[in-house]
């Protein structure tokens, strides 16, 4: 038997010493962890079996703590599917996560700022639940045998820099984890977990819901004459206690091995009343269901009766994961079929913009043989998709009434994943809007400032018809954005769109509440009542014909460079302005596409001129009294410059820019 030694890759190495150096102070999690890893390990199997993908035994299908006190042992054993020797390599040696250095980093630092929630809730994250076992043991063990193989693979380490993984001839199937407990340290949180009331405790705690038997060896009752003719004294009484707590029932005879007792209940939490179940059960079957460390924000329970059965218990995070914008990354709820698992990450159940909720669902009439493929055209399965994602929505709307600390918290992590189904499910869009929030310029600077579009609407101007936007990379760029300064002078409420997928749905929503949507940067925008444009009809028609010459000259003058010069109505302070016209892509949403390598057309957009700004004035007398001027052409690229600039778009040359407006100054001087 060969046995090979390897070496942690440095992420692992480093991630190790923080366990051992404890990163944190709650040590019980690392039993949770184990028994839910062996707790897939048996849904796998039995999964594999069901598609008759393995002939395998699963009859007796559950998961054995063991403990030995003399050599101060824990093992959690399980009869699942087990690991090939690949599959030891590649899953135990290493951690394969791009983000592993961020983690780490993040995970640093909370421990210096001594955030123990934090911690938890990075390593949640990071799924790294094994590498938990060094926080109590000196050295783990790990023996397992793939089902259908006929050789297991032992791999050991005591978590200081390298590991061995060694060919094993006989194995049972599945997977043994042995830890070498550390010594009890009651200062460190390091507890006995030899002690059968202490594991009990964890179990209970943490994995009483896993759907498996948890088994555990009774505590021998010690048959000794003394302890048989002792009765009466407080001791005795107190040890007899004891024994009854952690042991079953004994029999008479004094070598009798205990027959081990399941020591978790093993109800679906889904399938019983709400009466039934506390807070701290349903957080501990999300944390087990999603792999976070914290409390969910809500839970949501649907139950289904009639000609198509189910029951649901769904989760929203209080906090957004942090592959939630990574491509390829896994979501959807877990799907089982009375109470037998049959997937993780069940996508047809569950939108891509809802991909952050978590839970189970479980139906009553569906094959167990069912595949991915099967389920996206399946009508029952449609019809469970449409159910829960309206009970998402809904709860959500009733977050926002009832509770808008939660609302506030579930906006901030998941409102940019929630605007994504503007785009893709028209049947739910209106819930959609009517969910989302959006900061404005009636709100103040804080970001929890924000608005629905509801309330934006009972806020509406008398006369106004639309409901203005600009969309931007920051508050603070749109706010000082000269498209801004007409409806500020008169009072109008602007939203301020800053998420990249507000330049997307924008494009698709074109009213809400029968108020029509109107970027301030695209378009003509009418901001006067019909009075108002009567008083200054005359004085308009005046500028116009006074500022024709120089409008067509500029508009030839800068041709290669804008669609169209005219005169605008949305400026009171800077000279000009670039905007799109009404149905033109916004520049940002051009660089998103060409960053997505789509070929994208260069749009022309308008140049508008403040006719009572100085300079403006300025240009249209000089081109009046001399139109020859060299220095007018460049005087009216340097206007289209500033303006492209304030747009926050990027010069074509930007060096003769700078050299021109350096010649200009200069000649001020």
């Amino acid at each position: 038997m060969t046995t090979e030694t390897f070496e942690f890759q440095v992420e692992a190495r480093q991630l190790l010493q923080m366990m051992i150096h404890s990163i944190y102070s709650n040590k019980d999690v690392f039993l949770r962890e184990l028994v839910s890893n062996a707790s897939d390990a048996l849904d796998k199997l039995r999964l594999e079996v069901l598609r008759n993908e393995l002939q395998e035994d699963v009859s007796d299908l559950h998961i054995d703590i063991e403990v030995d006190k003399e050599q101060r042992t824990l093992t959690v054993r399980d009869n699942g599917i087990g690991m090939s020797h690949d599959d030891v390599v590649e899953l135990i040696g290493t951690i394969a996560n791009s983000g592993t250095a961020k983690f780490l980093k993040e995970l640093k630092e909370a421990k210096e700022a001594q955030d123990a929630a934090a911690s938890e809730e990075l390593i949640g994250q990071f799924g790294v639940g094994f590498y938990s076992s060094f926080m109590v043991a000196d050295e783990v063990t790990l023996l397992t045998r793939r089902a259908g193989e006929s050789k297991g693979t032992r791999w050991q380490s005591t978590g200081e820099g390298t590991y061995t993984v060694d060919t094993v001839d006989e194995a049972p199937r599945g997977t043994a984890v042995t830890l070498r407990l550390k010594p009890e340290d009651s200062e460190d949180q390091l507890f006995d977990y030899t002690s059968a009331w202490k594991i009990k405790e964890i179990v209970k705690r943490y994995s009483d819901f896993i759907t498996w038997p948890i088994r555990m060896a009774a505590e021998a009752k010690p048959a000794t004459a003394d302890a048989a003719d002792t009765t009466g004294s407080e001791g005795a009484d107190a040890a007899a206690a004891s024994d009854a707590a952690d042991t079953s029932a004994a029999s008479d005879a004094s070598d009798a091995t205990p027959e081990p007792e399941t020591i978790n209940s093993m109800k679906a939490l889904w399938a019983r009343s709400r009466s039934e179940v506390t807070d701290e059960e349903y957080s501990e079957l999300y944390k087990h269901v999603s792999h976070d460390w914290t409390d969910p924000l809500e839970t949501i329970r649907m139950q289904a009766e009639g000609t198509f059965e189910y029951q649901a218990l769904l989760f929203l995070p209080s906090h957004a994961p942090q592959d939630l914008f990574t491509q390829g990354s896994k979501r959807g709820v877990q799907l089982y079929v009375k109470r037998v698992f049959i997937m993780d990450n069940c996508e047809a159940l569950m939108p891509d913009y809802l991909r952050f909720v978590k839970g189970v669902v479980d139906a009553q009439d569906l094959s167990l043989n069912v595949s991915r493929e099967i389920l996206q055209q399946d009508r029952q399965i449609q019809l469970m998709h449409r159910r829960l994602v309206k009970k998402v929505l809904s709860t959500v709307k009733e977050m926002m009434a009832d509770r808008p600390e939660s609302y506030a918290t579930f906006w901030k992590e998941f409102g940019r994943v929630l605007k994504e189904g503007l785009l893709s499910d028209f049947e739910n869009r209106d819930a959609i809007l009517g969910v989302s929030s959006f900061a404005s310029t009636h709100s103040t600077d804080d970001e929890d400032g924000v608005t629905t579009l509801k309330q934006y609407v009972e806020r509406m101007k008398e006369g106004q018809q639309h409901i203005f936007y600009m969309t931007g990379e920051s508050r603070t760029a749109i706010e000082n954005s000269p498209h801004m300064e007409a409806l500020r002078a008169k009072g109008f409420e602007v939203l301020l769109l800053t998420d990249p997928v507000d330049e997307v749905w924008v494009q698709s929503v074109p009213e809400f509440d029968g108020k029509p949507l109107q970027s301030i940067a695209k378009g003509e925008v009418d901001l006067d009542t019909e009075e108002e444009k009567k008083e200054v009809e005359a004085e308009r028609e005046k500028r116009q014909q006074d500022f024709a010459a120089l409008l067509t000259w500029m508009s030839s003058q800068l041709s290669e460079q804008v669609k169209e010069v005219r005169l605008s109505s949305r400026l009171t302070v800077s000279p000009a302005c670039i905007v799109g016209d009404t149905f033109d892509v916004t520049p940002a949403l051009e660089n998103m596409y060409r960053a997505m390598g789509q070929d994208v057309p260069r749009i022309k957009r308008i140049l508008e001129l403040n006719p009572t700004h100085p300079l403006v004035a300025g240009l249209r007398k000089a081109h009046a009294d001399s139109p020859s001027d060299s220095g007018l052409a460049e005087a009216a690229e340097l206007v289209h410059g500033m303006a492209l600039l304030a747009d926050g778009g990027e010069l074509a040359d930007p060096s003769r820019f700078i050299k021109l407006m350096a010649e200009r100054l200069e000649r001020t001087l």
